[in-house]
């Protein structure tokens, strides 16, 4: 029988970046699959810098037909009844003690499945769909893993996106509109990059070298620690709306929006740098050149995802164009040499531009993560 309640347990204290991706995940659940969804939030205060609808203070709301609920600790008392046909913990959180116990005393357990954080290593699609028997208690959850291959859940990828983007990508009346909205003035000449990064990416060598630009560069960069930061090296300071810089640089520093206005920014922008996984995913959707700076983990994991990625995203390239994406993607990562391979990187961007249309093309001939998700939930065990 189709599962029709969902629960979706994200922890924004332990990765303010997870609740972009459990907010698309929810909403495409709630509207494209007519679920009743329910998703709990550690942090709702964080949760309204990307969705102003939310109020931080409400234990229950209601917003783009899911229901949002706070997760306060303790957690509040819970029966059988109240737990959903299909839970999912996002990326491995520890769902609270009361509700788990509740799932065991279902007299038919729900389907517990863990939505894993993306990688394109080899491993990923050995354990897609895997089930691991919960020790203490009568269950049994299942680990779905996102991908870039077969045998994986493939990426977050709502219906119509790839026909959206392209029809405001090819109208410039909607991107002039766009622009204006955010305050940024008609793009003319100028290079436009969007830069999304974590406060550890050293940006002053890449600021420098843009400023020698040979053509009109615009930096546009969201309030927060990176864009104070850039404010200091000239002098200014780094509220949104703010533009400073020198020669032919200008940084401006956007608020941060919902998430389908920076989906718009993506497409709008010549070259989109990210960060973690929400805004990678959505770059890689935009058709545009990227380069990506991956969460920083332990025992330098990130750089195996890193080289993970582009050993499969550079395989569609020639040699050259191969060599100045990833030395620019490494250069990024170390924080060394960004400059030098900049002019190279950009030397390549109508390619890479192309390459990243037949990129998007062959991932979602992979069908999107939730539509993938709901038929894995609904086969039998």
């Amino acid at each position: 029988m189709p599962a029709s309640r969902w629960d979706i347990f994200c922890s924004v204290v332990d990765n303010f970046g997870d609740i972009g991706i459990c907010w698309r995940l929810a909403r495409q659940l709630a509207v494209e699959h007519d679920l009743v969804v329910r998703l709990w939030v550690d942090d709702l205060a964080s949760f309204r810098r990307i969705n102003p609808d939310i109020d931080p203070a409400a234990a229950v709301q209601h917003s783009r037909g899911v229901e949002v609920c706070r997760w306060d600790a303790p957690f509040p008392a819970v029966t059988p009844d109240d737990v959903a046909d299909v839970v999912i913990d996002t990326f491995a959180c520890t769902l609270p003690e009361p509700y788990l116990h509740a799932m065991a005393a279902r007299r038919e357990a729900p389907r517990w499945v863990t939505v894993e954080h993306l990688s394109a290593e080899d491993w990923v699609a050995g354990c897609h769909g895997l089930a691991s028997p919960q020790p203490q208690l009568p269950l049994s959850r299942h680990f779905f893993f996102p991908g870039f291959a077969p045998g994986t859940g493939g990426l977050l990828r709502e219906r119509g996106l790839p026909e959206a983007r392209r029809a405001f990508q090819a109208d410039a009346t909607a991107q002039a509109a766009f622009w204006a909205g955010l305050g940024v003035p008609p793009a003319g000449d100028e290079l436009r990059l969007s830069l999304f990064a974590y406060d550890c990416a050293d940006s002053v060598p890449l600021l420098r070298r843009w400023e020698g630009s040979a053509r009109p560069l615009r930096c546009l960069v969201p309030d927060g620690a990176l864009a104070r930061r850039m404010g200091e090296v000239y002098g200014a300071e780094a509220v949104p709306g703010a533009c400073f810089g020198a020669g032919a640089l200008t940084v401006q520093v956007l608020p941060f929006v919902e998430q389908d206005r920076y989906d718009r920014l993506l497409w709008a922008c010549d070259v989109n740098f990210v960060r973690g996984e929400d805004s990678f995913v959505r770059a890689q959707w935009a058709g545009r050149p990227l380069v990506w700076q991956p969460y920083r983990q332990d025992e330098d994991a990130h750089s195996h995802k890193l080289e993970a990625f582009l050993h499969r995203y550079c395989a569609g390239l020639g040699p050259l164009e191969a060599a100045a994406l990833s030395d620019m993607w490494r250069a990024w990562n170390r924080e060394t040499g960004m400059a030098a391979h900049w002019d190279a990187f950009l030397a390549h961007r109508v390619a890479y531009a192309v390459h990243a249309e037949l990129w998007a093309r062959q991932m979602s001939d992979l069908g999107d993560l939730v539509t993938n998700l709901v038929f894995f939930c609904r086969k039998p065990l």
